[in-house]
């Protein structure tokens, strides 16, 4: 009896956790580019972040993981802690969805609708109907792991010992402790609740007992965030010790409420029947209130980990990768994709400078300009490894086959922006040549080196643009671009050449001028390549 009864707790529990960890995976996948859309937003406000924070949460079926992707966005100094404390409040919000779901008692279906899933994966080839049909066996196995646990749990209803510990539990400051304790063993504020539904459904749980079990669930699920910051910057850090500060408040603040207000009569009369849909109920109006009440101070929260967590001057140091992050691989690999989008525009606003700088370094014979392109290419060779590590990383995650092509354009740029990098460089090391060895073009060698130098940046600017915002016009700029790039190629070599053996230019001033508008025309193919998102093996085809 014993062992059927711990066999089908963990059991239930374990299909419990499997099928809504199915069910998040599905709707992440579904929600795709939608979800993608949403960083957007989460730049706005604070206001704004609860909204977003609670679709992301219902979408991805876990408070925890939300706040983990925000410790991420604020490690990558993507949002700000004002910010971030609305996206976690609303996470909280979002997580009740689960409670309010399982409660519908929807176990009679639940087979069927695993079916219907099971079917429409086995029957159609399409990507989207496949996702689809996860969202369903993953709802439904749900329902099924909450039946399994409901019934292996009904028989000990009327069993004095179950009774008796049950009623240890009316101490509200035990029951808090049991909640907190519950979460950080199963790492799931849902899976928790479900199984405090699962215990209510045998009738031997009132309202009462249960709702400070759902304060200590609560604090129990903002420890999986506090983890996720150990090694981030002292910023996410804030984060999620903000995250931690705003639940254990919320939790005094319902302590109290409980014991001087109707509260618990108040939310029983909502639902008399059924002590499930309370729980539910009861987990829903905590989460929204605490919100409503708090979201106003958020600006007491930031100053608050800002104390407890000061910055020093020292501790600013500067960050190569601003997006992407392994918690929000891990966490929402969908909004992965665009934040990959975001870190190889940065990469390529670097790389448009030093090339830019390069030409400083050349025409104008700017000493600084080369120590500064030397010191940015370091930047922009470790910025490449660490997106390309990154977006392998990413591409193992379960996302879309249209995000998987995503990232592979993604990977063939940041080699097409490290190769321009590279290419910069070999520019100052000739313009490190030219300051030695006092080599002077003729004016017309420089206004041809400026000209062509300002039609590739412009060439790079256009490109970028293009392939963050996928503008098939500015792809035909850029190719247009590309084959001005090179007739001017052609014509700047054959006018020199003509220079030359008229002895208007020393051999030594040729050479140089010769290889820098060949490594231009170089970089304006890159560009091409750039705005396409065209491997090396497609574009020269």
């Amino acid at each position: 009896m014993e062992f059927a009864l711990i066999a089908g707790v963990l059991g239930g529990l374990a299909l419990f956790i499997y099928g809504m960890n199915l069910m998040g995976n599905g709707l992440q996948k579904v929600a795709g580019d939608g979800l993608k859309r949403l960083i957007e937003v989460l730049t706005k406000n604070k206001y704004l972040g609860v909204l977003v924070g609670t679709v992301v949460t219902m979408l991805i079926q876990s408070s925890s993981a939300t706040t983990v992707m925000v410790v991420g966005f604020v490690n990558a100094s993507l949002m700000n802690l004002t910010q971030a404390i609305g996206v976690i409040m609303g996470a909280n919000i979002g997580t009740t969805v689960t409670a309010q779901l399982v409660a519908f008692k929807l176990t009679d279906i639940a087979p069927l609708i695993v079916a219907v899933g099971v079917i429409m994966q086995l029957v159609s080839k399409k990507r989207k109907h496949s996702d689809i049909a996860e969202v369903l066996i993953g709802f439904g196995i749900l329902f099924i792991g909450m039946h399994t646990m409901s019934s292996v749990l009904k028989p000990l209803a009327g069993e004095p010992f179950f009774t008796d510990l049950l009623m240890n539990l009316e101490n509200p400051v035990l029951g808090l402790f049991v909640g907190l304790g519950m979460t950080l063993m199963i790492q799931s504020s849902s899976a928790t609740i479900g199984l405090l539904i699962a215990v209510a459904s045998t009738g031997a749980l009132s309202l009462a007992v249960a709702f400070p079990i759902l304060f200590g669930d609560n604090i129990g699920t903002c420890v999986t965030a506090l983890l996720s910051s150990i090694g981030a910057n002292r910023t996410a850090k804030r984060a999620a010790l903000m995250h931690l500060i705003f639940n254990i408040t919320g939790a005094l603040i319902f302590m109290v409420l409980i014991y001087t207000t109707p509260l618990i009569s108040w939310i029983q009369s909502l639902s008399a029947g059924s002590v499930e849909r309370q729980i539910a109920n009861a987990h829903t109006i905590f989460n929204v209130t605490n919100t409503l009440i708090m979201l106003p101070f958020a600006g007491f929260f930031v100053y608050a980990v800002e104390k407890l967590i000061p910055i020093k001057d020292y501790e600013k140091e500067f960050m190569p990768i601003k997006h992407l992050d392994s918690r929000i691989i891990m966490e929402t690999p969908s909004i992965a994709v665009g934040l990959g989008v975001k870190e190889v525009v940065e990469m390529g606003k670097f790389v448009r400078e030093n090339l830019r700088l390069s030409k400083e370094a050349l025409v104008n014979k700017n000493v600084q300009s080369i120590k500064e392109v030397h010191e940015k290419e370091k930047i922009i060779d470790t910025m490449a490894h660490e997106i390309t590590n990154h977006l392998i990383e990413l591409s193992n995650q379960e996302i879309s086959d249209s995000q998987k092509l995503k990232i592979t354009s993604l990977i063939s740029n940041v080699t097409s922006l490290e190769r321009i990098g590279d290419l910069a460089e070999d520019i100052v090391e000739h313009a490190e040549n030219v300051i030695e060895d006092n080599i002077e073009f003729t004016n017309t060698a420089v206004d041809e080196l400026n000209f062509m130098f300002d039609k590739v940046i412009v060439s790079i600017d256009i490109a970028i643009e293009a392939f963050e915002t996928e503008d098939e016009v500015l792809v035909e700029k850029v190719t247009f671009l590309e084959d001005e790039v090179d007739n001017l190629e052609k014509t700047f070599r054959k006018q020199h050449i003509k220079r030359l053996n008229a002895k208007e230019c020393a051999p030594k001033a040729s050479i140089v001028f010769l290889d820098i508008i060949g490594y231009l025309e170089r970089i304006s193919d890159h560009a091409v390549k750039i705005a396409t998102g065209l491997e090396e093996e497609e574009f020269d085809a």
